[in-house]
């Protein structure tokens, strides 16, 4: 396999600091396995936390190295500290407590009183894998999960997904009901819409336990715990598994960048110390979130992020994870304010070479637990080789979200006029990648719409969505964001790298922003759910923009377009028209407001061409300016169409 500084010859200045990150990765993979492998040798989560022995005893450790004494209080004794229940060290700053002839129970709630030199306090265990709140007071406590039927897996397949289509979802707010919605209601009421809609892929939210439901799941107070709030453990797994059962892989998003600061959920100052699981000093604090960093460079937390990767994967059946915050993770200065025009910036002394090891090994383990999972980096830097195989010098993510195609859209929309719209500009942003990296594109996600911000379709249609979006009515601001809302998707799937991304709702242009309950808005939901109803009502025009967006994501399933790289055939900046072939299939897009062009030639291979899609079809709330529009022929290397304005075509190449 050729390096990357082979590949691409920017990179073959940074040929020895390329070399030295491999060989720094190499020796920390046989540091931790010897010459065995990543997913034998990482198993703290099994050692850590709370488990029951075969006798029926039961057995908790933790690693609390600057501890003086440690106590397991609940339930079970009257939550009073007492020496049945003090935990004796064993070494290394590990303490451990055999219950032996002392039984817990399923539900009991729990936690650990750590004294250290100068004060003590309660804590949550750091490998619990169950929390509950508490309704009134807000307390978390750990809760023994121990049921008496454990979840038997129906339908246990590995999924391989060389181009994911994804849903994007957080399942609190997939209700329409203001409330916090449960994995039992997003199995039953929304799965189903997913396996319609044609995507293959959902990328869970928030799973891991957050204090702070508003923080959309980024503020992780404890990694091995899945979130109460959403239900049970089991439910999940049901869910998952109903999942895979319609062909639907599940992947996570994983929170690795950083810890929630609060002491009384989370790891902060866990043994009193403010540096157990974190950098020392300001580096151990991100200036940005209110956060706390990990000390990548550490061998316990690397066991324990790497342990947590392996829980999830085991535990729950999943199919791979979307990483969160990997700047952040990867830069001292987490980013913030840097323009990444410099490769060196990839290389030099702002690189936290400790977290880009982990990464790696979190790729290496994750594929020798399960071969067939995907693993997707969120990089705004563009740092070369992030997404690129280990073996070739790279970091091994399998993907890379296209974060910059989401901003260019909400550029052209903010800043240009229609006219001023370029279609090279826009055909050299939706395809300026790496080719030894795949990637993930998308028009919008989740972070396009959260409060602050505006949706796509609400950024062209703003106040008109709310008087105009019935079938009847005649208005020229909502027909214009209507066919260009069809475009921005179909150029960004049609152009996609590898897979392409839409976040839950959005495929119907899903109304205003999101905006979790809290004090500023009185603790409403009103923003924080989906109005599917909205996508059901034959009255409006949004069930046309979801049945646009279905037959979309099923044409590119059907013709296997993301495995060929998408060709230029035509960038007509005085008309607004790109054109491009891909595969077999070739894609016109009309961008011009008002221009129409009968006979519009341009070079494309010979033969015959069927349409296969119609931005324009009544169907998908167009004017039907091509119905009856037949097969099409080139002649002498060129094929002409009619190309309504604000309309794309995709035609079929027949043998």
């Amino acid at each position: 396999m050729k390096k990357i500084y082979k590949t691409d010859p920017y990179l073959e200045p940074f040929k020895e600091a390329i070399e030295a990150r491999h060989e720094r990765i190499l020796a920390a993979r046989k540091k931790i396995t010897g010459d065995g492998s990543l997913s034998e040798g990482i198993n703290n989560h099994l050692y850590y936390g709370l488990h029951k022995e075969p006798d029926g005893s039961w057995v908790i450790r933790e690693w609390a190295p600057n501890a003086s004494r440690l106590y397991l209080e609940g339930d079970f004794n009257n939550w009073k500290r007492t020496s049945a229940y003090e935990f004796k060290a064993v070494g290394a700053g590990n303490w451990e407590l055999r219950m032996d002839g002392m039984f817990l129970n399923h539900g009991d709630l729990y936690k650990l009183y750590v004294e250290w030199p100068g004060g003590g306090g309660e804590r949550i265990p750091a490998y619990c894998t169950r929390l509950v709140q508490d309704p009134k007071t807000k307390v978390f406590c750990a809760q023994v999960w121990e049921p008496a039927e454990p979840y038997s897996w129906k339908n246990d397949r590995t999924f391989r997904r060389p181009h994911p289509l994804i849903y994007e979802c957080h399942i609190g707010m997939s209700s329409e009901e203001p409330k916090v919605a449960s994995f039992s209601e997003f199995r039953k009421n929304v799965l189903p819409r997913v396996k319609k809609l044609g995507y293959d892929t959902i990328q869970i939210m928030a799973l891991q336990e957050h204090p702070y439901y508003g923080s959309f799941g980024y503020q992780v107070s404890n990694f091995f715990a899945l979130s109460s709030r959403f239900g049970t453990p089991e439910e999940f797994k049901e869910l998952v598994d109903t999942a895979h059962g319609m062909g639907i892989a599940v992947v996570m998003d994983i929170v690795h960048s950083h810890s929630v600061d609060n002491v009384a959920e989370g790891l902060s100052l866990f043994d009193g110390r403010d540096d157990l699981y974190f950098y020392q000093g300001p580096q151990g604090h991100h200036p940005a979130w209110g956060s706390r960093c990990f000390d990548y460079g550490k061998d316990e937390v690397i066991r324990f992020l790497l342990s947590n990767c392996k829980y999830w994967l085991e535990e729950y059946h999943l199919d791979g994870f979307r990483f969160d915050g990997v700047t952040s993770m990867i830069y001292w200065d987490h980013g913030l304010g840097k323009d990444f025009g410099d490769y060196a910036l990839y290389f030099d002394q702002g690189v936290d070479e400790n977290a880009v090891t982990y990464l790696a090994l979190a790729n290496m383990l994750t594929r020798e637990v399960k071969p067939g999972a995907i693993t997707i980096a969120e990089d705004v830097s563009g740092m070369a080789g992030l997404a690129a195989p280990f073996e070739a010098g790279g970091v091994g993510f399998d993907f890379r979200m296209a974060m910059g195609i989401a901003d260019h859209w909400i550029k052209w929309i903010k800043e240009k006029s229609d006219e001023q719209w370029s279609p090279g500009e826009m055909w050299y942003e939706l395809t300026n990648k790496r080719a030894d990296e795949k990637t993930v594109s998308y028009a919008e996600c989740h972070d396009q719409a959260l409060v602050g911000d505006k949706t796509i379709i609400f950024r062209l249609m703003d106040k008109e969505m709310y008087f105009s979006m019935n079938m009847e009515s005649q208005n020229p601001v909502v027909d214009r964001g209507i066919a260009l809302h069809k475009l921005i998707r179909l150029a960004t799937l049609g152009t996609a790298g590898n897979g392409y991304l839409n976040f839950m709702g959005n495929e119907f242009g899903h109304p205003e922003w999101i905006d979790f309950p809290r004090e500023g808005n009185n603790w409403s939901f009103d923003h924080a759910r989906r109005l599917w109803s909205l996508a059901d009502n034959g009255f409006l025009r949004y069930p046309r923009l979801q049945a646009f967006d279905r037959a979309m994501i099923h044409l590119v399933k059907r013709y296997g377009v993301l495995s060929e790289k998408p060709v230029l055939l035509r960038a007509d900046e005085e008309k607004k028209i790109l054109i491009f072939g891909r595969k077999n299939l070739i894609f016109a897009l009309n961008f011009n407001p008002v221009g129409s062009y009968a006979d519009y030639g341009f070079p494309a291979p010979p033969g015959k061409y069927v349409k296969v899609l119609d931005s324009d079809a009544e169907e998908f709330n167009g004017f039907s300016r091509l119905e009856g529009d037949g097969n099409h022929f080139t002649v002498d290397g060129t094929l002409s169409l009619y190309l309504p304005s604000r309309c794309a075509l995709v035609l079929k190449k027949e043998d």
